[in-house]
């Protein structure tokens, strides 16, 4: 017999925890048809040697927001540039169905303000031409891209659909208006979403600052909708819930509480977002181990964690900018609204740097500065995503004897003015990331978290897969790694299984044919840089890496050392 797709040699670790061994990987019709040792299979139409490359399942990424980027985007990127071969989309609440034809900027506001992701490009990108969510769904299906797309059905515009502007204002709901959210959900799960979301955090609100709906809906409401998914036998929930942010800490323990009762009813896994915040460092223990305990009592609850800090990052061209406090600076920034020539032609001019370095903020203003300037960092190439103090801005100031400032105007020079800081906000109350290698290895969580096609101007984490290997496994100085084969299987065989996709994750007989094959020593992540390419030019940050000798997905291969090859075996996933 002659196979479609060989790959010879490689030291397979295959998604499930097995140790890594030499093997060969048989595809035959996009599926694994055999994991054999090397030599066995001679016969294949095309032949890869993948001696001296780690052989992998490709990464399922179960939180991202390419809701939109889908319609138009057949690339996905930045997370097909890591390894990425399955996303699973409409995440916290906000998605682009159902929709009323007169709702269309509506919800694109909601996803701007939320998400960062630019409206503009919303607005010129979006291919509209769905109002239920299985018109959205059958939309999608007709295209194709780099990886597979799954998406949820999201709360807020379910319940601004049925409930137009009270639900967008989040009054309460009716009992007939939650039966007909229930309806439309349990429409939306059986015609093939991967599961329901929402938000419950005001950190999340709309570009008109209204709190996405939902954030308050009762028990009643919540409940009364999920009971959908429990009927149908199939879909997660997924939440941001109050607290997800650091805003509140009194809430996400209730907040644990009503989703083990919810997950026990209706026999569905709950996933919610889990990360460390200052103002309770170490409040996301006693949530997992919460968790824990309600798996132990029938509930199936998984904390999403992240694989690193949630970092801002300040440039001259990013939403944020640590200047933006600065009079002068921010007049120019957002008056006069500068395009990005005329934006480097003005922090070039030395007058303009020495107006800013010569500013004397207030008393409240210099102390809220003086913490920023021992938790912001210089990001570097390679990227350092845990930086020690000697990185910060404060602790160069204090070696060198230059002002915070001078550094951090210095910093962002770099590179004609594309230089990059480094401001980790969530998971780094300690200064370090131990606590996130204790929530890697909590027996109940989940990988993710990396906003793919989110927070375009800001924060750029759809490299994180890529992190997961480089940092965990092969370069942390400043605590203990992680196993390889764990690393592998937190974002292949468990993140698919999760969600319910039992036909990928792992390398065996029968799973969809998605592998990487890395040069592991060669791995590496770039810094990100910012790309004005989304429709209508909006700007985004973008990341990529070096390393990633193929991307296979269903025996095809997409990309050749980062370099998308044109192919698109990518298709809709339904549940």
């Amino acid at each position: 017999m002659t196979h479609d797709l060989l790959i010879s040699g490689g030291t397979v670790i295959d998604g499930t925890g097995a140790p890594a061994r030499l093997a060969d990987v048989v595809i035959d019709g996009g599926t694994v048809t055999a994991v054999v040792e090397p030599g066995t299979v001679t016969d294949a139409t095309e032949t890869i040697d993948a001696t001296g490359l780690l052989v992998t399942p490709g990464w399922v990424d179960i939180h991202t927001h390419y809701d939109g980027q889908a319609t138009w985007d057949d690339e996905l990127a930045p997370s097909s540039w890591h390894g990425v071969t399955t996303i699973v989309a409409g995440n916290c609440g906000v998605g682009f169905a159902p929709v009323k034809p007169d709702k269309h900027d509506w919800l694109i506001g909601l996803m701007e303000g939320v998400e960062d992701i630019p409206g503009s490009a919303l607005a010129e990108g979006l291919t509209w031409g769905w109002e239920s969510f299985p018109e959205y769904l059958d939309t999608l299906d007709k295209r194709a891209w780099t990886m597979d797309v799954g998406v949820q059905v999201a709360h807020g515009p379910v319940r601004a659909y049925v409930m137009g502007e009270r639900g967008a204002r989040n009054e309460s709901a009716t009992e007939a208006e939650i039966a007909e959210m229930k309806r439309i959900v349990r429409e939306a799960i059986d015609a093939g979403a991967l599961g329901f979301s929402m938000s419950r955090t005001i950190a999340h609100v709309a570009i008109d600052g209204e709190p996405v709906p939902g954030t308050f809906a009762a028990e009643e409401e919540v409940f009364g909708i999920s009971r959908a998914l429990g009927e149908a036998g199939k879909g997660v929930v997924e939440l941001a819930p109050m607290g997800a942010a650091g805003e509140d800490i009194t809430n996400p323990a209730k907040e644990v509480d009503w989703m083990r009762r919810l997950s026990a009813e209706t026999g569905r896994p709950v996933t919610f977002a889990l990360i460390q915040v200052d103002a309770a460092p170490d409040l996301w223990r006693e949530l997992m181990d919460t968790s824990r305990d309600a798996a132990e009592e029938g509930a199936d609850l998984w904390p999403q964690v992240a694989g690193r800090a949630t970092g801002l990052l300040s440039g001259f061209f990013t939403t944020y900018c640590l200047f933006d406090v600065v009079p002068v600076f921010g007049a120019f920034k957002y008056v006069e609204k500068p395009t990005a020539e005329q934006m480097l032609a003005k922090v070039s001019d030395p007058a303009f740097r020495a107006e800013i370095l010569a500013w004397e903020p207030d008393e409240e203003t210099a102390k809220r500065l003086n913490d920023a300037y021992a938790k912001t960092f210089l990001l570097g190439d390679p990227p350092d995503y845990e930086p020690a103090y000697d990185r910060s801005l404060a602790g160069i100031a204090d070696a060198t004897g230059k002002h915070p400032l001078e550094v951090a105007y210095d910093a962002m020079m770099v590179g004609n003015g594309e230089g990059l800081l480094y401001v980790p906000i969530l998971n780094y109350s300690y200064g370090n990331l131990d606590q996130a290698r204790e929530m890697l290895l909590h027996p109940r969580s989940a990988v993710g978290l990396a906003d793919g096609g989110a927070h375009c101007g800001v924060i750029c984490d759809a490299s994180m897969p890529t992190f997961m290997l480089t940092h965990w496994t092969r370069d942390r100085t400043r605590g203990e790694t992680l196993p390889l084969e764990l690393v592998v299987r937190k974002q292949t065989r468990d993140t698919a299984r999760l969600y319910g996709l039992q036909d990928r994750g792992t390398l065996e007989p029968g799973m969809v044919g998605d592998v990487l094959l890395i040069d592991y020593d060669r791995l590496q992540l770039l810094p990100p840089e910012v790309a004005a390419d989304l429709p209508a030019g909006g700007r985004r940050l973008l990341q990529k890496a070096v390393g990633y000798v193929a991307t296979i997905k269903r025996g095809v291969v997409t990309y050749r050392e980062g370099v998308h090859t044109g192919a698109l075996p990518g298709r809709l996933v339904r549940g």
